[in-house]
């Protein structure tokens, strides 16, 4: 069940970067050619919605009761995805959904400055944890008996 969520948080994930980091981004981008300053409400709406968006991805890093697939399977899109602009630009480019509007040229500016390869970099350690896999014990089962030798786990 555990792993299901994990699914589900993927999902989730994927579209957090893709939406929220995605306009972000791209309202960060707009304000700098403009020459307006950061502190506006835009602005700080901006930062906020990018900031939300690796609070979110670091909470899914951290905390180890969480399926390594959360952070994993968009972290393997987002390097495939990369190894992608790496041989074909155009193709990847094109292949970033719903281009009219703000938040895929936010992504489509990740995606070509390497923003998101190093996310996605970053994403996959968890499936390489081998305890990241395995379901935490809410008690212990050994409690009351000798581990002298320490071979009871």
């Amino acid at each position: 069940m555990r792993h299901v969520l994990g699914f589900v948080l993927a999902i989730v994930m994927g579209a957090v970067l893709f939406l929220v980091a995605g306009w972000g981004v791209a309202t960060l981008t707009s304000l700098t050619v403009q020459g307006l300053t950061l502190n506006s409400t835009h602005g700080l709406t901006a930062i906020g919605a990018v900031a939300g968006s690796g609070v979110l991805l670091g909470i899914l890093l951290a905390v180890p009761a969480v399926s390594p697939l959360a952070t994993g399977l968009p972290g393997l899109v987002l390097l495939g995805w990369t190894a992608l602009l790496v041989m074909n630009s155009g193709h990847a480019v094109r292949l970033i959904p719903m281009a009219g509007h703000a938040f895929a040229t936010g992504f489509g500016d990740m995606l070509t400055t390497g923003v998101l390869a190093v996310a996605g970099a970053a994403m996959i350690i968890p499936l390489f944890v081998p305890s990241r896999w395995r379901r935490r014990y809410a008690y212990d089962d050994y409690a009351d008996e000798p581990a002298g030798i320490g071979l009871m786990r």
